[in-house]
């Protein structure tokens, strides 16, 4: 059965219950990450940092636990009209650190929705004043310029705006489908380009190796002519030394030479003769032993000629006669 309490017992029960609240108002502790805002009666006196903290019981109280670590924010999506009347919806984050607590306590009411509208304010500013294809490729600049308005707005508020990130650019369905179009177009005429480029290049390669082939063919006709003008220079002294000794040996009065000459002449007639285009049938009954005969005539012609009777080395007349036939020797 529970004694019932008396006058006294309500009375220190009562006293027990205030000292408990003396020493807790008393008594302070700030966890790490976190500032507290002291006021006293009603006037902010300053802050307390991470640690154990001895307060004036009723004078002092604490006011505002302010987290001082960064934190990240989400902006809300909202929908934004570019500078050629385009309509975008846009969202992104932010990362923000409160570095002066009685300046977040007390320059601004609500921070974090502050620093929300604050935000969506300036994305709506900064991405209107830029065309579509600058707010789909310029996302870094968009984020830098967002950053140095938005920071430079919340210092006073003892707020610094670390990062702030657009998350995603979502354009309407139909002007999506015209950019695909546009993307695949230019994509295919990069690659006509490409293409005539390539077949370019290989007209211009084709036409420098025709070219150094005619080149080289000409310089190949121009090699052959001068060997085949050497050789011809060539077959002509020779031609032109044998001439002369036989030339010399005729005149030495050799039979042998004439015999040669006369023979050798007669041979190449007859391969003209032979290979002419023009001939189809070639008679000709000869036989070795007729134009041996025939050499062997003119042979006596020519010694009769050099070295028969009559005046000093002076040649000896020689009537007209018939035309010798083939096979035949002329007479004495």
């Amino acid at each position: 059965m529970v004694p019932e309490l008396g006058g006294l017992g309500i009375f220190v029960l009562a006293l027990l219950a205030f000292a408990v609240w003396v020493v807790w108002s008393l008594v302070k502790i700030v966890p790490q990450g976190f500032n507290y805002t002291v006021e006293n009666f009603g006037r902010y006196t300053k802050t307390l940092t991470p640690g154990l903290h001895i307060l004036v019981p009723v004078v002092e109280r604490v006011t505002h636990q302010i987290n001082m670590k960064e934190q990240v924010m989400d902006i809300p999506s909202q929908d934004v009209i570019t500078r050629d009347n385009a309509m975008v919806r846009v969202d992104g984050v932010a990362f923000y650190q409160i570095l002066n607590a009685a300046k977040a306590a007390y320059e601004v009411d609500a921070l974090e929705s502050s620093i929300m509208n604050l935000t969506m304010t300036n994305v709506r500013t900064v991405m209107g004043s830029m065309d579509l294809d600058e707010l789909l490729s310029n996302r870094d600049q968009i984020n830098a310029k967002l950053l140095h308005v938005v920071d430079a707005a919340t210092e006073a508020w003892g707020v610094k705006v670390t990062r702030i990130e657009i998350k995603d650019i979502a354009p309407p369905r139909d002007l999506v489908d015209s950019m695909a179009r546009q993307m695949k177009a230019e994509r295919e005429k990069r690659a006509q380009i490409l293409e005539s480029e390539g077949l370019r290049q290989a007209a211009i390669l084709k036409a420098e190796g025709e070219k150094q082939a005619r080149v080289l063919e000409a310089e190949g006709r121009k090699d052959a002519a001068f060997l085949d003008a050497e050789a011809r220079e060539r077959a002509a002294q020779a031609e032109a030394k044998a001439t002369q000794m036989v030339s010399d040996a005729i005149a030495a009065g050799s039979v042998q030479a004439i015999n040669y000459f006369v023979a050798n002449n007669y041979v190449k007639a007859l391969e003209g003769l032979a290979s002419a285009p023009n001939t189809k049938l070639i008679m000709m009954p000869l036989e070795a032993s007729s134009i041996i005969g025939s050499l062997g005539g003119l042979a006596q012609i020519a010694a009769e000629t050099f070295g028969g009777s009559g005046s000093a080395g002076a040649p000896k007349a020689v009537s007209p006669r018939a035309p010798v036939r083939p096979g035949s020797v002329p007479p004495a």
